[in-house]
């Protein structure tokens, strides 16, 4: 059985995880990174550490560089959330094993599309179409669905209630669930009950101050039906609603009601690390809203395999890696920002790496090179940084020479 180690996760975040995971038939350990997260590691060796920070990456710190000293768990991949960063810090996170960042509130099915990568399980996910917003407004939580009933969407309300209600500090939970839009028959039984489930499932939520905004007789009639859900009202009309649920609201204007009550947040309202949206909704992979280790894409040219091996694991971590096995397959194949960083032996067949660098001068391909070679001539060596390489890295060195080396390199091609 695959596992993953959880670091740090607030306790709604930590939840919703093992609950997911664990429905994947994937073990799960929860650690705290001052307490227990070392040991636990240790001892598990896990596929994958799932780490949150609320603030910096100084809270994890210490067990980071303990993580990458030990020979057994240097490798294990990490993926971490937390606050919007720098991408320096980015950067400097990769030689940890860090390979995802994703800032918060998180898009989960970006999320777990990268554990399934990372673990080679790849998770069912629901694709309904589904929108799906809440927002609160002194003690009223507004719920709103429309298109459809979206399974993921449903579970992960359960959660994004609970911290809404815990950041919030709210006694008496008052829900409005509003459904005015969607049209449901028996077949969406199961999904709407969940729905009613997740939503009732923190004890704070009261059945009674539960009211549906709906104009389906279906779920007027499963209301009705179902004595689980005795004291849920639906209704047909919001003034009433918001008339009775917000104490001292009473007015003749219901649009003045709606203007302040629904369409307006409460300021300083916490509104948590969950994202109820998906970067599928707005038709995109969603790359653009998260921070991502692995957009880089780095080309490895070699002839010698061993070599080839061994740069392809050290840079891996870093993001997308192609290889070429002679100066001449790269040279035939590369076009004008296609990547990020090539790194390349010096004697090959036909075409040289001072060939390679020579082309790209020819060709204007603004490229970084790091040259990797057991030539150790000077008048190599200067030409070589003569016709722009970026660095010379004499043959042997340690993988975090080569990737501090590669991060220097990029970041400076980034300098304005």
């Amino acid at each position: 059985m695959k596992s993953v180690l959880v670091i740090d996760a607030p306790p709604m975040l930590r939840e919703f995880l093992k609950e997911k995971l664990s429905a994947e038939k994937i073990d799960v350990e929860i650690a705290d990174a001052q307490r227990d997260a070392l040991p636990k590691f240790l001892s598990l060796l896990p596929d994958l550490v799932i780490i949150n920070i609320e603030q910096s990456v100084g809270e994890v710190i210490e067990f980071l560089e303990k993580k990458q000293s030990d020979p057994n768990g240097k490798k294990i991949p990490i993926i971490m959330t937390g606050p919007q960063i720098e991408h320096y810090e980015i950067t400097e996170l990769v030689q940890y094993g860090v390979i995802k960042y994703f800032t918060k509130p998180i898009k989960f099915d970006i999320f777990f599309d990268s554990v399934g990568r990372v673990l080679h399980q790849p998770f069912s996910f629901d694709t309904t179409p589904c929108v799906l917003d809440l927002h609160l407004n002194q003690d009223i939580i507004f719920i709103e669905i429309a298109m459809g009933l979206n399974r993921e969407k449903i579970t992960l309300l359960k959660y994004k209630l609970s911290e809404m209600i815990d950041n919030n500090k709210l006694v008496v939970p008052k829900i409005i669930l509003m459904m005015s839009d969607l049209s449901l028959s028996y077949v969406d039984g199961l999904n709407l009950e969940l729905l009613l489930d997740n939503i009732t499932a923190d004890r704070r939520v009261l059945r009674r101050n539960i009211k549906i905004l709906s104009f389906d007789t279906f779920v007027r009639d499963f209301i009705d039906g179902h004595p689980v859900y005795e004291g849920v009202k639906v209704v047909k009309e919001l003034s009433s609603v918001l008339n009775s649920l917000v104490e001292g609201s009473a007015t003749s204007s219901v649009q003045e009601l709606i203007t302040d009550k629904i369409l307006s947040v409460s300021a300083g309202a916490d509104l948590g690390s969950v994202d109820l949206h998906f970067s599928a909704d707005n038709g995109n992979s969603g790359e653009k809203d998260q921070i991502d280790a692995e957009k880089l894409k780095i080309a490895i040219v070699d002839m010698d395999l061993t070599v080839v091996k061994f740069l392809r694991d050290t840079v891996e971590a870093l993001g997308d890696v192609s290889i070429f096995l002679s100066a001449k397959e790269f040279v035939s194949k590369v076009r004008p920002n296609q990547f990020d960083l090539v790194i390349t032996g010096m004697y090959m067949p036909e075409v040289t790496g001072l060939d390679l660098l020579k082309y790209l001068i020819d060709q204007k391909i603004d490229l970084p090179v790091i040259v990797y070679s057991n030539v150790v001539q000077k008048e190599v060596i200067m030409q070589t940084l003569k016709l722009g390489a970026s660095s010379y890295l004499v043959k042997p060195q340690p993988a975090e020479v080569i990737v501090q080396k590669a991060l220097e390199v990029i970041n400076a091609k980034r300098q304005p």
